[in-house]
């Protein structure tokens, strides 16, 4: 019998597989798809040679995270590879307000009235970030503050909404590109704790920048699967799961699913009814024949850049998906431009670039002129420089990754409190009705995002058990 089954190979269900490995107990991973890897993976998805990323692109998070820093992954091909600039605001008039290594150079670039304001809200907590991204991505109670002075001064200044936060700044150019940093886990700008995610993404990029990893997102999937078989752990593809009768005997079952997916194989009938899917997105995945012409310099410069004219556009745009059921006409977008600091992407010359825009659940329309006119309004002549595209709207994209219901790419619904409880109200997110069965994917704190921090704190409830038995 083993110690251990994970079911999906995503970045939590592999990051729990090894850390029950590393602690010597037998573990087998089944994954549905071909390739380990969930929303990190990289795949030829336009022409041969551009090699894209179908999900995630730019890791603040993975670079920051706990787990994966106390893992040897730099030995199993593991590079990051940082831009000049981690993240670039541009604006219509042509120029850009940034998110930099330096406090200084961000503060700088929103302009003499703001920069004051922007270095009391991040400088008190830089000195102490380790310790603080430790205890934030381990809430709730799976391990013991070690800094409770400093988590305690974050959550009074992270659980208010982000709108109550940005009234600190008078500029536009602080206030769009901190919106902007909320919008990344698609929660509406005034959602309880949204100035947590802003500060978050803030703080990840002044401590260790916002990078792409070497050759792809595949790499840190990959990175982790190779230790996991040098520990002893074993891997399955083209498994799928449909029930828990297909899974060999064990002692504890851990799954990086979506809840609803748990609940069908598990038998929990309504147990998971009232969690809650998030606004879905609209990406393509571009090939180009030279770099994307923004107007910003600042912008060229950047691993990843915010489109958004304004926090009010922004606000709109949220809104218009997450709660209005319609796709916005000015969208919100993120973009990763991996052959700025990564040249084996794309042909020489050539790059690969990637972007999406939010859009309702389950929507099953076609935004790619609405994406490109924005694009335009930042990066005149975009459109001439595109070679192909991948698109791929909500049922694309949840049928590329079976996590992603309704195109929902956060496994949930950033919003109230279930972005920082979930998928049940219960200090205990990774126990389910069954007491041999886990729960490790994005559904479970500290949410979305590749860094392995959901299935490294599934792992410990599932330790707990093995002692016990």
């Amino acid at each position: 019998m083993l110690d251990a089954v994970v079911v999906g190979a995503g970045p939590n269900g592999l990051t729990a597989a090894v850390e029950l490995a590393r602690r010597g107990h037998s573990v087998a991973l089944f994954e549905a798809k071909d390739t380990v890897g969930g929303g990190a993976r990289t795949e030829e998805l336009t022409l041969p040679g551009f090699r894209h990323d179908p999900c995630s692109a730019a890791h603040p998070l993975g670079i920051n995270s706990p787990a994966f820093r106390a893992l040897p992954l730099h030995e199993y091909g593991l590079e990051w590879l940082h831009a000049d600039l981690p993240m670039a605001h541009p604006f219509p008039d042509g120029t850009a307000a940034v998110l930099s290594r330096s406090v200084g150079e961000t503060a700088a670039s929103f302009g003499a009235r703001d920069a004051g304001a922007y270095r009391r809200l991040v400088e008190p907590f830089l000195p102490r970030w380790d310790d603080l991204a430790r205890d934030f991505m381990s809430l709730p109670l799976t391990a013991l503050p070690r800094d409770p002075v400093t988590l305690a001064r974050f959550g009074l200044v992270g659980l208010p909404p982000s709108t109550w936060l940005t009234r600190r700044f008078q500029g536009e150019r602080a206030k769009a590109l901190f919106a902007g940093l909320v919008a990344h886990v698609m929660a509406p700008l005034n959602g309880f704790a949204t100035s947590a995610v802003g500060l978050v993404f803030a703080l990840a990029a002044h401590a260790r920048g916002w990078p792409v990893a070497k050759g792809g997102s595949q790499s840190i999937s990959d990175a982790l699967a190779a230790y996991l078989k040098d520990l002893g752990g074993t891997i399955h593809t083209d498994y799928e799961v449909k029930r828990l009768d297909d899974l060999p005997p064990a002692r504890s079952y851990i799954f990086d699913t979506s809840p609803t997916a748990l609940a069908r194989i598990a038998g929990f009938g309504r147990y998971y009814e009232r969690y809650r899917y998030g606004a879905g997105v609209f990406k393509i995945d571009y090939a180009l024949d030279g770099p994307v012409p923004w107007t910003a310099a600042e912008a060229r410069r950047a691993g990843t850049v915010q489109i958004g004219a304004d926090s009010a556009e922004i606000g709109t745009a949220l809104r218009a998906a997450s709660r209005e059921g319609r796709a916005p006409d000015r969208p919100f977008m993120i973009t990763v431009q991996p052959s700025v600091v990564d040249p084996s992407r794309a042909p020489a010359g050539q790059q690969v670039f990637w972007a999406y825009a939010h859009v309702p659940n389950g929507w099953t329309g076609d935004l790619t002129d609405t994406i490109e006119r924005q694009l335009e309004r930042f990066a005149p002549g975009f459109r001439d420089r595109v070679l192909a595209r991948a698109v791929a709207g909500p049922p694309e994209l949840a049928a590329r990754n079976a996590n992603y219901v309704g195109g929902d790419i956060g496994s949930g619904a950033a919003s109230g409190l279930q972005l920082m409880l979930r998928p049940k109200l219960s200090l205990f997110p990774y126990s389910t009705p069954h007491p041999a069965v886990f729960i490790c994917s994005s559904a479970t704190p500290p949410g979305p995002g590749v860094h392995g921090m959901s299935g490294h704190n599934a792992a410990k409830a599932v330790w707990k058990r093995l002692r016990q038995n």
